[in-house]
């Protein structure tokens, strides 16, 4: 799927939707991806992708777009949580042939909680409602879950090029960021889990739940809980890399200063990788 590690891969360009608002899609984009939608979505399902939205009315397309060209031997569902959206999310939802629900209480933590209560699913796989997914992403993912003594998975995740982020850049920032994930696997491998690519047991994540507040790190909150039950094990194989956009690294700057600050940072905190007794998390609301 990825021949060059300086390059974006081909396969995302279709998943782009470079639409500005919902009244700029048009109703051949859904009937597209509905099309492929019915032929892989169940309404049985051994694995539920579970997905939050907070105001994604076009970028919400990237996700489910991406997610209707899976390919996998595991019936699953999707279903997305409206978490108090106030654009046309909603409206792009409807549109959908996923299921779908509203989620009053604004945050991470309640959005993910309310389309876990909502799954039917063995297994959870946590998304990104502005993220493009592999089409190995369910296969690989669950099949990691399905190990013996596993609680919880997750994946890596790259970023999209653009305008003062090059591949090349991105590619260094990435080289960085696995190699502290290798170390925090060792022994507080719940750092790594990240809602935009993560798995689990439903039934130990009912059992634990996400925090009910706009809390950031819910989801290794909730993978940090889940260890009491199992193991958590990461699928490291490139082609599985799920693949977002850079406005998060924006908010940091440009490519050197969000590069000096993220080694500042992990430094700063390289020690806390080996200590196994740090708890993780405050109390829960």
């Amino acid at each position: 799927m990825r021949k060059n590690f300086f390059s974006d891969p081909t396969w995302i360009n279709r998943y782009k939707y470079s639409y500005n608002n919902f009244s700029e899609i048009p109703p051949s984009v859904f009937d597209e991806i509905n099309a492929r939608l019915d032929k892989v979505v169940s309404d049985n399902p051994l694995v539920s992708v579970v997905i939050s939205a907070w105001n994604e009315e076009v970028d919400i397309l990237k996700t489910v777009g991406s997610l209707a060209s899976s390919r996998t031997q595991f019936p699953f569902e999707i279903i997305v949580v409206n978490n108090n959206s106030t654009d046309n999310t909603q409206t792009t939802l409807d549109k959908l042939h996923i299921r779908n629900c509203f989620q009053p209480i604004q945050g991470w933590g309640p959005g993910r909680q309310m389309g876990m209560e909502q799954a039917k699913g063995k297994y959870i796989l946590s998304g990104d409602s502005d993220c493009i997914y592999p089409d190995c992403w369910i296969e690989k993912m669950t099949t990691q879950l399905q190990t013996p003594g596993t609680a919880s998975v997750y994946g890596r995740y790259s970023f999209i090029s653009e305008k003062g982020f090059s591949r090349w850049q991105l590619s260094i920032l990435e080289i960085f960021k696995d190699l502290i994930a290798a170390v925090r696997h060792v022994k507080r491998p719940f750092l790594n889990s990240y809602g935009m690519s993560m798995g689990f047991v439903r039934e130990y994540g009912m059992k634990e739940g996400y925090y009910m507040n706009k809390t950031h790190g819910e989801d290794g909150r909730l993978c940090y809980d889940m260890m009491k039950y199992g193991k958590v094990r990461t699928v490291r194989s490139f082609d599985n890399r799920v693949w977002t956009g850079v406005r998060t690294l924006r908010k940091s700057g440009t490519f050197s200063q969000v590069l000096f600050k993220r080694i500042k940072k992990e430094i700063g905190r390289f020690g806390i990788y080996f200590n196994t007794k740090m708890k993780y998390h405050p109390p829960k609301n």
